[in-house]
């Protein structure tokens, strides 16, 4: 898992700063695992790309029932509201030009699958 990366330095004013880099820790495996699960409930046809080890790359390509092709990909942690954190996953389809919120699994399948023709 990819973890927060903290980087300190010294600006001229002779104040410390620090920056926040992205952080992909939210999308575990069971978490990887349970969008899994919801998009197979959902009768959708999925596949990953391998990249479970480094979520930060990790994507899966599914098949709407009418054909469109959607990907879906852990969103950053900037993207997740801290009153809403099993909400990390957003979906995109390029034929629809569109890209859903940041949403739980079974969210995220629901969304696709009502998706109208």
């Amino acid at each position: 898992m990819r973890r927060e990366h903290r980087c300190w330095s010294a600006p001229r004013n002779g104040t410390s700063e620090t920056r926040t880099y992205t952080s992909f820790e939210h999308a575990t495996p069971e978490r990887c695992a349970q969008l899994g699960r919801a998009l197979t409930a959902a009768s959708l046809d999925w596949s990953d790309n391998g990249r479970q080890d480094d979520p930060q790359f990790l994507t899966l390509t599914l098949t709407h029932p009418h054909g469109r092709m959607w990907q879906v990909s852990p969103a950053t942690n900037f993207q997740i509201s801290p009153s809403s954190p099993g909400q990390i996953w957003q979906a995109s389809c390029a034929a629809l030009m569109t890209r859903a919120p940041v949403l739980s699994a079974r969210l995220v399948a629901e969304h696709i699958k009502d998706v109208p023709a």
